[in-house]
C-alpha cells in the first residue's frame, strides 16, 4: 500500500491552480490543475483519478512535475501530439497542383500526393487550402 502524499499548497498556489482551472485554454491543463486542488484537499490519488477521468499513476506523476517545475510543468510540452499531414513545406508543391488543374480539388489533391509522396484526404487538403487562402488576405 503507497503512503499518501499531501500536496501542501501556499495561498498563492491554490489561486493560481484555480486560475489554471478556470480560465486555462486547454482542458487537459484544466484537468490537471483540478487534479492538483483535490490533492491539495487530502484526496488520494484513486480517489482524485476517480474524480478526473485520470489513471492514479498519472495523478502521481502531475503532482511530482508540478512540485518539480510549478505551474508551467502542467502545460503539455511542445512535441506531444499528431503531427500534421500537410505543413508549411508542402505549400509550394499544393499551389504549383492547384495551378495545373484549377476546377478539381481531387485533381490537384492527387497531383500534389504524386509530387509529394504523401497521402492526405479531400477533406484535410481543403482545410490546408482554406488556411493557405487566409494567410493570401491577411
Amino acid at each position: 500500500m503507497r503512503k499518501a502524499v499531501r500536496l501542501e499548497l501556499s495561498e498563492a498556489q491554490r489561486l493560481e491552480l484555480e486560475r489554471g482551472y478556470r480560465m486555462g485554454e486547454r482542458h487537459c491543463f484544466r484537468m490537471r490543475c483540478l487534479a492538483l486542488l483535490l490533492k491539495a484537499e487530502g484526496l488520494s490519488a484513486s480517489e482524485v483519478g476517480e474524480r478526473t477521468g485520470m489513471e492514479q499513476h498519472t495523478v502521481r506523476k502531475w503532482l511530482k512535475r508540478y512540485e518539480k517545475e510549478g505551474i508551467k510543468g502542467l502545460e503539455t510540452r511542445p512535441g506531444r501530439g499528431r503531427k500534421p499531414i500537410m505543413d508549411c513545406s508542402d505549400e509550394e508543391a499544393v499551389r504549383w497542383a492547384i495551378e495545373q488543374d484549377r476546377q478539381s480539388v481531387n485533381k490537384a489533391r492527387e497531383a500534389w500526393q504524386q509530387a509529394s509522396g504523401k497521402e492526405a484526404s479531400e477533406s484535410t487538403f481543403k482545410r490546408f487550402l482554406s488556411a493557405l487562402a487566409q494567410d493570401i488576405s491577411v
